[in-house]
């Protein structure tokens, strides 16, 4: 079928050329898990990766090359499939647990909160707020249905936890992307070859856990030489970076000591693109905003990705794709018959704002770069619940399995099963699988 409305929405958002979006079409629709529901997930997941698909090819042809087919074909299956990645992902045949007991939905005295404790240090903060004499689901249950669900929320948040209450209508409108002009790249980027329109071009990855880590992701398979920066006393979890690193390389900075804060100035001086992750203000109080970055490299592209959007007193809290769907309204609207919170068929908030993001970084690339962006949860949730058109025309009945969109390939982790990349334009796999988290050195790769 041809290009749909939700599409051109996004394409429209990130500065595309009217009239370019109907070059992405889309097949193998039915039976999709992502769709049914409240709200047209199917929709938005392949919208995003079809524009993701779309300015990968136009990114090759800024670059000298032929820009791809003139139809480019995304083929729902495998976007439902990447779209739950992690829950594909096998390391060495163990599946990964993708929520710990103490993240999930609670009953509070007058609603509902969810929480998040996936990460020791969120745990250690949900028990010190809310249940200090017991690390149980039940004792936290006890302590949580005794307290109005917005306590929970605030007395959580003030120990440095994560939950947020449930919220029963959508939540206020945001954008989907926010756009910045700084200085252009002062010479073209050299041709590329086919297939890889990133080939040569340095991305340096400041992001955790799933939307940024898949925009990366994306970019790497599209040729760029990615290396990611994390904090040595904040590791990842070994499940999620074995999902998203691939194609990457991994190390760790502390940039509170001179020596490391050298080593990373030398990278960001080296750097095409950065993509950040981090809760609005932070890089800033370390003298690295997006303004400050662009500044100082004319062409560099910067993205950056937040959960509750980049104004307003939520702008600085944390999150995650499923505290954004509680905080946002969606897990109302996905509740059961008897009233507990659901949730989306796929943390398709994570997943559709990496693919975005991707698809920003590639278009600021083709326009002679200087430019920032910035993308946030709950602005692809505000798209999601307000814009996206739900497709009539393919919904329901039998032909999904993921098989097809399964790979298997080594890793630093060991044998690991996947979901390939679905996008429309590039090549089917990752040239090679993630290292071992903070294992690689911190250092950018000869360009060829």
């Amino acid at each position: 079928m041809g290009c749909d409305g939700a599409t051109a929405q996004a394409w429209r958002a990130l500065g595309g050329a009217e009239g370019q979006a109907a070059r992405v079409r889309f097949r193998g629709g039915a039976g999709s898990p992502l769709d049914g529901g409240a709200l047209p997930v199917r929709e938005l997941a392949r919208a995003a990766v079809g524009v993701c698909s779309l300015a990968a090819a136009e990114l090759e042809a800024a670059r000298g090359g032929p820009g791809g087919p003139a139809e480019l074909w995304v083929d729902e299956g495998a976007v439902a499939t990447a779209f739950v990645s992690e829950r594909h992902l096998l390391v060495e045949g163990r599946a990964p647990v993708v929520f710990a007991p103490l993240s999930g939905f609670w009953r509070a005295a007058d609603g509902w909160v969810r929480t998040h404790a996936n990460y020791p240090h969120h745990r250690a903060a949900l028990l010190r707020a809310l249940a200090p004499a017991g690390e149980s689901p039940e004792e936290l249950a006890a302590a949580v249905a005794g307290r109005p669900a917005a306590e929970v929320q605030e007395l959580v948040h003030a120990a440095g936890g994560l939950a947020v209450a449930v919220a029963t209508g959508y939540g206020a409108p945001r954008p989907l992307v926010e756009t910045r002009t700084g200085r252009p790249r002062p010479r073209p980027l050299p041709a590329a070859p086919a297939g890889l329109p990133m080939a040569g071009v340095r991305v340096l990855d400041l992001t955790r856990v799933i939307a940024g880590p898949v925009a990366t992701r994306t970019l790497a398979l599209l040729g760029a030489d990615v290396l990611r920066i994390d904090p040595p006393g904040l590791p990842e979890a070994d499940d999620a970076h074995a999902d998203t690193g691939f194609g990457k390389r991994s190390a760790r900075l502390d940039l509170a000591r001179a020596a490391d804060r050298e080593v990373f100035e030398g990278l960001l001086a080296g750097a095409d693109v950065v993509v950040s992750g981090y809760r609005p203000g932070a890089l800033a109080a370390l003298g690295l905003s997006a303004d400050e970055l662009t500044a100082r490299r004319p062409g560099l592209v910067v993205a950056e990705l937040c959960a509750w959007g980049w104004s307003g007193e939520w702008a600085g809290r944390r999150g995650f794709d499923s505290l954004v769907q509680a905080g946002y309204g969606i897990s109302a609207a996905y509740a059961s018959p008897d009233g507990v919170p659901g949730v989306l068929p796929a943390q398709a908030l994570d997943h559709g704002t990496g693919y975005l993001a991707a698809a920003g970084v590639m278009r600021a690339l083709a326009g002679g770069g200087g430019r920032s962006l910035r993308f946030s949860l709950a602005g692809t949730a505000s798209w999601l619940v307000r814009e996206v058109p739900r497709d009539a025309g393919a919904a329901g009945g039998p032909g999904y399995a993921p098989g097809p969109w399964l790979r298997e390939a080594a890793s630093g982790y060991g044998r690991l099963r996947y979901a390939a990349p679905p996008l429309a334009f590039g090549p089917g796999d990752w040239a090679r699988g993630p290292s071992r988290w903070g294992t690689d050195r911190a250092a950018w790769a000869e360009r060829g």
